[in-house]
């Protein structure tokens, strides 16, 4: 295929959507793990039960059903709000459709919660705002009973069969148990590149502020395992899909040159998924029919299948900025945060791109984290271990992240919603220099219950 069609069908799925001017929107996605509060496997009849009463009460629309004839995604017209559950029903997600006010998005999310645990708590399950589901190792570890899930639990799990360029782990049903606090915002094709390459210095800042993933059986005190989860799996097989972009982008057209690099793994052929050998986009076109595998009711059988230029939908990347097909840039880094903290990541990041140039320039004159030979890869893979590097200063190191919290809250202010009320229990971290799974494993240590961390990280109000 022609280079300049794959150019030309990159721009047209990613860059176009960013050239509309439009007043900035935000859309929130919050992942949570659902607990059995006696560390017994999850019951997925309850949580099918629970789907139904949600719909009623809040009047949405079945969008997805399982191979067993069970919801696994509602939405609501009005707000184009979701409920869906993500890899296997341990998990469940609650999006916000695009909204303007992150009042009126948390009001949203709050209603939905309280319902949503009201519901659980007879039957002796919870919610909780963890970004590692403790009780993982008692659930029930099989993928939703669909095409999608099927197919990606499979990809996932032929990891044996490959060479990473790190290593990989041995977790390939992450996605049922680990959960990420996401924000979507929308961006101009002028401030893109700024925008992308500037939350990546920002990085190791977050890693600080928001992890709360941790595995202490098997990943010892590492505050932030999210990362590792993700580029460390099939995901990463090409390092180019996850993570950092690892080189300064000048122009579009370098993000573009990016973006042929990216690799697909999977496509869809009359309903059915194929998964295969993850492909360069460039090489993905390049030659004639490609040989994958699809589940047949029985088994995987293999495949011949003639790439199309239309499989750039099934491109998915998941770098921890992420360029998206609806003109948004997705913040995917953060983990679930406790519950009454839910809306810190989304305020954090909607304050910080309204002082862009401010923030550009802050960390053009730091020297606490940068200039010492470490770049924003480095630090953050070195903050999410909850190791501190020698070369940094504790005190100036706090300095910034005061001045990063400042620039935020000028930039909500400027907004004129008073939402800056959302960064508070940010510089109650950054005051005490700890976050959210520092203070978990702490309670650990100290012989805090499970269940009573489950409880506190629960709590809404």
């Amino acid at each position: 295929m022609n280079k300049s069609v794959i150019i030309n069908a990159l721009y047209d799925r990613y860059i176009t959507p960013t050239t509309d001017k439009r007043e900035r929107s935000i859309g929130i996605e919050i992942e949570m793990p659902i607990i059995h509060m006696d560390a017994q496997p999850v019951n997925f009849s309850v949580v099918h039960q629970l789907t139904s009463a949600f719909a009623d009460r809040f009047h949405m629309e079945a969008l997805g059903r399982d191979d067993e004839g069970h919801v696994y995604l509602l939405e609501n017209p009005e707000f184009g709000d979701s409920l869906s559950y993500d890899c296997s029903y341990n998990t469940l997600e609650i999006s916000l459709g695009k909204g303007r006010d992150l009042f009126a998005l948390n009001e949203r999310f709050s209603t939905y919660y309280r319902f949503i645990n009201r519901f659980l708590r007879p039957f002796r399950h919870s919610l909780t705002g963890m970004g590692v589901n403790p009780y993982r190792n008692s659930n029930h570890s099989t993928p939703i009973p669909n095409e999608r899930y099927r197919m990606l639990y499979h990809f996932l799990g032929l990891y044996k069969h490959y060479t990473h360029p790190d290593f990989f782990h041995t977790y390939p049903n992450f996605g049922m148990f680990s959960n990420a606090s996401q924000v979507q915002i929308d961006i101009h094709e002028s401030e893109l590149l700024d925008t992308i390459q500037t939350f990546e210095k920002l990085e190791p800042i977050k890693a600080l502020l928001f992890s709360n993933s941790v595995m202490p059986e098997e990943e010892g005190n590492a505050i932030c395992v999210r990362d590792m989860l993700w580029e460390n799996s099939m995901h990463g097989l090409n390092p180019k899909n996850v993570g950092f972009y690892k080189q300064n982008l000048t122009s579009v057209e370098d993000l573009l040159d990016y973006m042929q690099q990216e690799s697909i793994y999977c496509v869809m052929r009359n309903e059915i998924y194929i998964n295969f050998t993850p492909t360069p986009v460039s090489d993905y076109f390049s030659g004639g029919d490609r040989v994958g595998e699809f589940w047949n009711g029985s088994d995987y059988q293999k495949i011949a299948f003639t790439p199309e230029i239309e499989d750039l939908q099934y491109l998915r990347t998941f770098k921890l900025e992420d360029l998206t097909y609806r003109g948004t840039i997705e913040f995917r880094s953060s983990c679930c945060q406790p519950i009454k903290y839910n809306m810190t990541v989304a305020a954090f990041h909607v304050g910080l791109i309204e002082m862009l140039p401010q923030l550009k320039e802050l960390f053009a004159q730091d020297h606490v984290l940068y200039g010492h030979g470490q770049d924003a890869e480095a630090l953050r893979k070195a903050f999410c271990k909850g190791m501190m590097l020698e070369f940094i200063d504790r005190d100036q190191l706090q300095h910034l992240i005061l001045s990063i919290l400042d620039l935020a809250q000028i930039g909500l202010e400027r907004r004129g919603k008073k939402e800056s009320i959302f960064l508070e229990p940010l510089y109650d971290r950054a005051d005490r220099m700890t976050n959210p799974a520092t203070e978990y494993l702490r309670a650990l240590s100290d012989g805090i219950p499970m269940d009573v961390l489950v409880r506190q990280y629960a709590e809404i109000d």
